[in-house]
């Protein structure tokens, strides 16, 4: 793990991310993994199916990026979901495959059929899960539990217990599930899920030290965005001591979606210093992909994936988009296998009408020919509400040019 690298010419991130008074008040893990649900959760978007053929390309794209778990699936919604995670199993990824289970040994016993090593384990714990949509208590849970988490550590597979709305938990109830598990059936791994995304950072470092405390087991990280803080949440539970954050490419997923897999890789390797070893090179890759087949677009702003990410409008500093990026960007754009770009549009200035003659190869201008071009420039910017096409600009040039010669 970097200590202390804030920049390497790929990137220029804060230093003070890793001064020693910062870097002493963390906890973090010596090693944390991804585990991407794209494939499950990610499915479970309103109106985004995807095929046998669709999962096998996703899968494959994420093992090349270095995933390190794929949730391939739950085999009880369906005979394809099942056939998916059967042949994802198959191509001997390196990413490890899992499926997503509902307390029953049937689900188990689809998972080993799957070919999956591990395992994740649903039981509800939120107290409105419980009391409204169930109406169980925390005994109904655990009974409902024990025996199937017992079967599927017996079996080979890597369980994680997944009590989800645990952030809307009473907390004598999650106490007491979690030291009756611990006592008759203790997982490998238990995840704090803030299924609802309405827990803050500070709530959720809090939850991850208690659990631990308790349970003593690795703590897996699953959140949503309905606040806008899906990653800063999952970041802040690395930050206490969760080994494994989950994800799901582009942030898809419910209502909001959940913690973006491209945002969540670029946190850990930039702003904490874990050495990932992931190829953030490919992500536009995977994102482009997923678009295609869930047939969402990327909003232009989307941190790591949007198309406006490294395009400059305004002339102040237009002069580094290409030859210095890190004086206008935090990274690099090549190190998400991306370039500058110069727009035109209102906030043009002199050096922007420059740059674009000599990228488009169009001459020189005079002084006030450079100053008429900027303000039709701006114009334009002004009556299309958006930026200009490099046709657009071609024609400017050539009608100034031509009243200037007249």
């Amino acid at each position: 793990m970097r200590s202390t690298h804030f920049e390497d010419g790929k990137y220029w991130v804060s230093p003070y991310n890793f001064v020693d008074e910062v870097r002493q008040s963390l906890n973090l893990p010596p090693k944390v993994e991804i585990h991407d649900a794209t494939l499950r959760d990610g499915e479970q978007t309103p109106g985004v199916v995807f095929s046998i053929d669709d999962k096998i390309r996703i899968a494959t794209k994420m093992d090349e990026i270095g995933v390190d778990r794929i949730e391939a699936g739950m085999p009880a919604v369906s005979p394809m979901d099942a056939e998916a995670i059967k042949e994802i199993s198959k191509l001997g990824l390196k990413s490890k495959i899992y499926t997503f289970a509902r307390a029953m040994k049937a689900d188990i016993d689809m998972a080993l059929e799957c070919g999956a090593q591990g395992v994740i384990i649903e039981v509800p714990i939120g107290y409105p899960k419980l009391v409204t949509q169930f109406g169980w208590t925390w005994e109904d849970v655990f009974k409902k539990s024990r025996d199937v988490i017992n079967y599927a550590r017996e079996n080979g597979l890597h369980a994680v217990y997944f009590p989800y709305d645990t952030t809307r938990a009473r907390p004598d109830d999650l106490t007491n599930l979690c030291n009756a598990i611990m006592a008759e059936s203790p997982p490998d791994a238990i995840g704090i899920v803030d299924t609802m995304g309405c827990a803050t950072p500070e709530a959720i470092k809090y939850m991850v030290k208690w659990v631990k405390g308790m349970t003593g087991l690795p703590i897996e990280i699953h959140t949503h965005n309905d606040f806008g803080m899906g990653v800063a949440t999952e970041l802040a539970a690395v930050t206490a001591g969760a080994e494994c954050v989950h994800s799901c490419g582009n942030g898809l997923g419910e209502r909001t979606g959940n913690a973006a897999l491209e945002e969540l890789m670029l946190g850990l390797d930039l702003l904490y210093g874990y050495e990932t070893g992931y190829r953030l090179d490919k992500l536009p890759e995977l994102g482009a992909l997923l678009s295609e087949l869930s047939n969402i677009p990327i909003a232009r702003n989307k941190p790591v994936l949007g198309d406006g990410n490294f395009i400059r409008e305004s002339g102040i500093g237009i002069q580094y988009v290409m030859h210095d990026p890190l004086v206008m960007f935090g990274t690099h754009p090549a190190l998400t296998g991306r370039s500058g770009e110069v727009v035109l549009g209102k906030k043009s200035g002199k050096a922007s009408i420059a740059y674009k003659m000599e990228e488009l190869g169009l001459g020189d201008l005079n002084d006030d020919q450079a100053a008429e071009v900027l303000a039709q420039v701006k114009a334009k910017g002004i009556e299309k509400r958006d930026i200009l096409s490099d046709a657009e600009f071609r024609e400017i040039v050539e009608a100034v040019r031509t009243q200037d010669a007249a």
